[in-house]
């Protein structure tokens, strides 16, 4: 396993988010006046692809990789919602206002009605850039938001998106309510023999296993959630968590924070407990057995934290016999 920094998707964000700028007055309207800003439009969690997007063959197109397509102000008229994002930082493009646009049925339909070219933020990110990846998982979290968000939880007054869409104001209660993330741990364990610890959730298919994870408690500091949520979903005792990097994780609303954590010297490792709620089968692996055809074990994608650190662990590429999910 490495000591450096891991390379993490969905972390390498390439923007300048232009803070500042969001309470500055008419500055959503400013922006979709100026012929140089570009557009991300976004249906139903789908962005909208340019490039070689899949069931789509239009010559120059079908052969260029994927990326977020960028569209002028004006094909996302009516948009549910806008959202700036910030300046491009990147190639030709560097200081380009980025707009998101969250759009309804119709909207959607008049601006691209080939299904294929619109895209969930899973599937397309291990195929988009780090700029975009990053851009689409910043869309996804607020948009996401936005949506559970439409009503103020002190009075149920029906909440106004203001500063280019980062805040939502009451007016009855006179407060600004902000997008919020929910910290969760991610943990790579393995036993004095370098082995790594996968469990199978109840709610997948047969065959899926990744890294044990659970949400921080309120009060909690990461590591004692680390020792707790495994304890609590393996009945394994782990010691020395060290963290190894975080990822914007917005389904719906997610920041996953990677840690490593060794089995505890005093415990048996074959003395695992799956909680049978959230985990119901647990396996100590090898690297051998894990890059094995016949494991049996479908990895998790390569969009996430989870395969970094297996990655990591295991020191290089994994090979995908069974596939990945």
């Amino acid at each position: 396993m490495s000591h450096g920094p891991l390379s993490i998707p969905l972390a390498r964000h390439l923007l300048d988010r232009d803070a500042d700028a969001r309470s500055r007055e008419g500055l959503l309207e400013s922006l979709l006046a100026d012929p140089l800003t570009r557009v991300i439009a976004v249906h139903n969690g789908r962005a909208l692809l340019s490039g070689g997007v899949d069931g789509v063959d239009d010559s120059a197109a079908a052969v260029a990789a994927p990326s977020l397509a960028l569209l002028d102000p004006d094909a996302a008229t009516g948009a549910e919602q806008y959202l700036y994002l910030g300046r491009s930082t990147q190639g030709s493009r560097v200081g380009t206002p980025l707009v998101a646009a969250i759009v309804g049925d119709e909207a959607a339909a008049r601006i691209e009605p080939d299904a294929a070219r619109w895209a969930t933020l899973r599937t397309a990110a291990p195929l988009l850039s780090d700029g975009d990846a990053g851009l689409f998982a910043e869309i996804a979290s607020v948009a996401n938001w936005h949506a559970s968000h439409g009503f103020c939880p002190r009075c149920g007054t029906a909440t106004i998106p203001q500063q280019a869409g980062w805040v939502r104001h009451c007016p009855k209660d006179d407060i600004d309510i902000f997008p919020r993330t929910d910290p969760a741990v991610i943990v790579l364990i393995t036993d004095a023999d370098d082995r790594v610890l996968l469990g199978s959730n109840a709610n997948w298919t047969t065959g899926r296993y990744s890294l044990l994870a659970g949400f921080v408690e309120p009060g909690e500091s990461l590591e004692h959630a680390v020792i707790r949520e495994m304890k609590e979903e393996s009945g394994v005792d782990v010691v020395d968590p060290i963290y190894r990097g975080s990822q914007p994780w917005p389904f719906p609303a997610s920041i996953m924070l990677g840690f490593h954590a060794r089995l505890s010297d005093a415990q048996d490792p074959e003395s695992l407990v799956p909680d049978g709620v959230e985990i119901v089968d647990l396996r100590w692996l090898t690297r051998e057995q894990l890059a094995s055809p016949g494991s049996g074990v479908l990895l998790p994608g390569a969009a996430s934290i989870a395969r970094a650190l297996l990655e990591d662990w295991y020191g290089g590429p994994i090979p995908d016999h069974e596939g990945r999910w």
